[in-house]
């Protein structure tokens, strides 16, 4: 009898080591939005206009300060236009991937910088001839660096608020007649806020 209570009370006592210990998962929605830098090296005057978006990211915690960020949503509609007027649209679908570094030494706040990898789908495009001549085609995908700095402030013990910035490298070639005019340099800040529940 002595034997099982010793064990049971082992027992109890790694259950509740379990319970106590984080999930390694954290899911957070946030509206963000996209402030383009619209570099053209085209001659064209081209920009596209800027947009606030929902986003939804799936974070893994290797440990407590180290995790890996997927930042998803849903592909993206936006104007683009030449010298202030519109010649269509475009859609584009922006998945990130980022490694992240969580401090942990601060009080009510936990905040973390992050760096990885953006690829973009460009597709759908609607856009009219320019000048009545030549039509304008972008390229239809796109690769670069991601930088992110953010924070989450903790509401209880699982659901947190989020404020985060990140800055995406995103540039596409443009085509005029089918002729490579140039390129079209997005390169977008992206500012957003949301909520986070750790599992």
């Amino acid at each position: 009898m002595k034997k099982i209570l010793i064990a049971a009370a082992i027992g109890m006592l790694a259950v509740g080591s379990v319970a106590a210990q984080e999930s390694p998962w954290l899911v957070r929605a946030r509206a963000v939005h996209l402030d383009m830098a619209n570099k053209d090296t085209t001659g064209l005057g081209l920009t596209v206009d800027n947009k606030t978006i929902p986003e939804v990211d799936i974070s893994y915690f290797f440990n407590k300060n180290i995790a890996a960020e997927l930042i998803l949503t849903i592909p993206q509609k936006q104007h683009v236009y030449s010298n202030g007027s519109d010649l269509g649209t475009f859609k584009h679908l922006p998945p990130t991937l980022l490694g992240q570094y969580h401090f942990t030494n601060f009080n009510g706040f936990k905040p973390y910088v992050g760096a990885g990898l953006n690829l973009t789908k460009i597709c759908k495009e609607q856009i009219s001839a320019l000048g009545g001549t030549n039509n304008v085609t972008l390229e239809g995908h796109s690769s670069g660096l991601a930088l992110q700095v953010g924070v989450d402030v903790p509401l209880t013990k699982q659901v947190s608020l989020n404020f985060d910035i990140k800055k995406v490298q995103l540039k596409t070639h443009v085509y005029a007649g089918g002729t490579d005019a140039g390129t079209l340099k997005l390169d977008p800040v992206l500012v957003g806020v949301g909520v986070g529940y750790r599992f």
